[in-house]
């Protein structure tokens, strides 16, 4: 297996940085914070232009099927300016959800809405601190025509924006059950959802949901009913490896914009750069970023080719991006000095920005718990 990017992949990479430094910049993403926008439709269409929308979605179906390397390639680039968007959400995780999980005939009514940007899709699955979708317990029960959901979801990114929810449910089962899961696409403006919005520290939207009842045609469900772990699965390696590759571009852009500042700024006569005890940290960080290089293009590559290790690779890469990441910004910020601890310095945001990468695809925690359980322990 090649663990360096080809001549197509490479390609998209550079192509998504340009589009991103000139389109938004960290200022932009400042400029958002401060009028209090979440993210920008017009963004939106020209992502949808450049084809990111249906990178991952199969040409049969109107995308591009490029595969998960792309993708990760641009997630990288959205990290180094903290560009704002449901790509994750939308094209990423919820396309895989839809493709694994819906017939033919879904696939073929949602996934080109998707591609084209057209339509966008949040995933409501979560209903508290726990991470693990096995803990699932809101209920989806058989009415006449269809079904009947009651429950509440947490941190639903972009469904304030969105245009259909992936709702996750029980059809059977109790919450620790991993059998009767469901999954169900419904819009967000229907009769009896009830949003309460909800700021991130990194100045982005969370909506937590309550469903009062909310009654769907049988149209609704995706693919057969209670038998959606496995789909959810490999939804949740996605997002994971996701938010690895955007967290190993919010780490390699606070590194090199922390050794430049280390070569320019002086201290006592001479450029702190040039303290060994500072090279050394600058060392050691950068051989961490090294290895989050290979532990995420390892989990992509996974996902292209089916591998049955996939959720291994995914959890492991984003156990060590959390735990570099995290390291990245706090060194940053701390040889910038009192600098580093201001508004007016960028590297706050990158701070924000990797605290909640860390936690929306599920913590080092869960993933290192989930690691241990693959592994047999």
């Amino acid at each position: 297996m090649s663990m360096v990017l080809n001549e197509d992949q490479q390609l998209l990479k550079d192509s998504a940085k340009n589009f991103l430094q000139e389109r938004t910049p960290v200022a932009k993403m400042r400029k958002q914070r401060d009028e209090g926008l979440e993210w920008s439709k017009s963004l939106w269409g020209a992502m949808a232009e450049m084809g990111w929308t249906g990178v991952v979605i199969p040409e049969a179906y109107g995308g591009l099927g490029f595969g998960y390397v792309g993708a990760g390639q641009v997630l990288e680039e959205c990290g180094r300016t903290l560009c704002s968007s449901p790509l994750t959400t939308s094209a990423l995780v919820c396309a895989s959800l839809v493709r694994a999980v819906a017939t033919e005939a879904q696939c073929h009514e949602i996934l080109p809405r998707i591609a084209t940007g057209e339509c966008v899709v949040a995933l409501a699955a979560t209903e508290g601190r726990s991470f693990d979708i096995a803990e699932i317990a809101m209920t989806a029960t058989s009415v006449a025509g269809g079904f009947s959901l009651s429950g509440s979801k947490v941190n639903v990114f972009d469904a304030g924006m969105a245009d259909h929810l992936l709702v996750i449910a029980r059809t059977s089962g109790h919450a620790g059950d991993q059998e009767g899961l469901s999954v169900f696409v419904i819009a967000c403006d229907a009769p009896g959802i009830r949003n309460e919005t909800l700021w991130t520290v990194d100045s982005r939207v969370s909506t937590n949901l309550h469903f009062d009842a909310v009654q769907v045609g049988s149209e609704a469900l995706l693919g057969k009913a209670g038998s959606a772990w496995g789909s959810l699965q490999h939804a949740l390696n996605v997002g994971a490896a996701m938010a690895s590759a955007e967290m190993l571009g919010i780490a390699q852009e606070s590194f090199e914009r922390t050794v430049a500042y280390m070569k320019d700024r002086e201290q006592f006569g001479v450029v702190i750069g040039g303290f060994q005890a500072l090279q050394h940290r600058a060392a050691q960080l950068f051989c961490e970023i090294e290895l989050c290089k290979s532990l995420v293009l390892k989990a992509l590559t996974a996902l292209d080719i089916d591998d049955e290790q996939t959720a291994l690779y995914a959890s492991a890469a984003l156990v060590k991006c959390s735990k570099v990441v995290q390291l990245a910004v706090n060194e940053a910020v701390q040889l910038h000095g009192g600098m580093g601890m201001t508004d007016e310095c960028d590297l706050g945001l990158f701070m924000k920005r990797s605290a909640a990468c860390r936690q929306v695809s599920g913590d080092r925690y869960f993933h290192a718990q989930r690691i241990a359980s693959l592994r047999g322990y």
